[in-house]
């Protein structure tokens, strides 16, 4: 899943990519209202935090508002100072489905956000199946034909926007936006790579139905039809 950070104090963004990383999310960060709102316009995200007190004329709550006046329904979790009921109100009110006072523990955001993206706005859940392969996003699991696979963070990634994605074509550039961030320097050999080591995870142990498909000319897609 891919999860936009928008928040000025370049540390505190850094250490919440990091530490959300290693749970699997793909992170793009933001240090500014106008570039977080030109992210979240354009880039299909699952989750947004927003620190609520950026500088310049536009604040978190001021995104929130943004957003939800084009119509983006994107899970939004808010970070604030602020801990007072009225602003929470203000916040709520804003459009934000959560709201996280600092200073808090990396688990309890964690648990926040995995909370959100258990909401129904997320259209196609949080466990995925293509014929005998299902996926657990939020409990970072792969079971073919009631076999675990131990896949790595990337190969996950990789999986996960195959199956969020099933029967669809993909191109290479497709899925190297939704699976590296922006800071990522990927080429197409990359994915290509990467498809391989998921083939010999989830095909190879499982002669006779193969569910990553080359579409030659136009990049990949997952399905359990011939």
């Amino acid at each position: 899943m891919r999860l936009l950070i928008i928040e000025d104090d370049q540390k505190i963004a850094r250490a919440l990519k990091k530490g959300l990383e290693q749970e699997s999310f793909v992170c793009d960060l933001a240090f500014d209202a106008e570039e977080g709102i030109g992210l979240a316009m354009t880039v299909d995200y699952d989750l947004i935090i927003i620190d609520r007190l950026l500088p310049g004329e536009i604040d978190g709550l001021g995104i929130c508002r943004a957003l939800r006046k084009k119509g983006k329904k994107v899970p939004i979790l808010i970070l604030t100072a602020k801990g007072q009921i009225k602003d929470r109100v203000e916040g709520l009110n804003a459009g934000a489905d959560d709201y996280l006072v600092k200073p808090f523990a990396f688990e309890e955001l964690l648990a926040r956000v995995k909370a959100l993206l258990r909401r129904p706005h997320n259209h196609l859940g949080t466990i995925l199946k293509v014929g005998d392969l299902i996926l657990d996003s939020l409990n970072f699991k792969v079971k073919r034909n009631n076999k675990e696979i131990d896949l790595t963070p990337t190969e996950f990634r990789l999986l996960e926007y195959l199956m969020r994605n099933p029967n669809r074509i993909l191109s290479k550039e497709n899925i190297i936006e939704h699976v590296w961030d922006y800071d990522a320097d990927i080429l197409p050999n990359t994915v290509e790579a990467f498809i391989r080591f998921l083939r010999n995870k989830i095909d190879k142990p499982f002669p006779g139905s193969s569910l990553i498909k080359t579409i030659r000319g136009f990049g990949y897609k997952i399905s359990d039809k011939g």
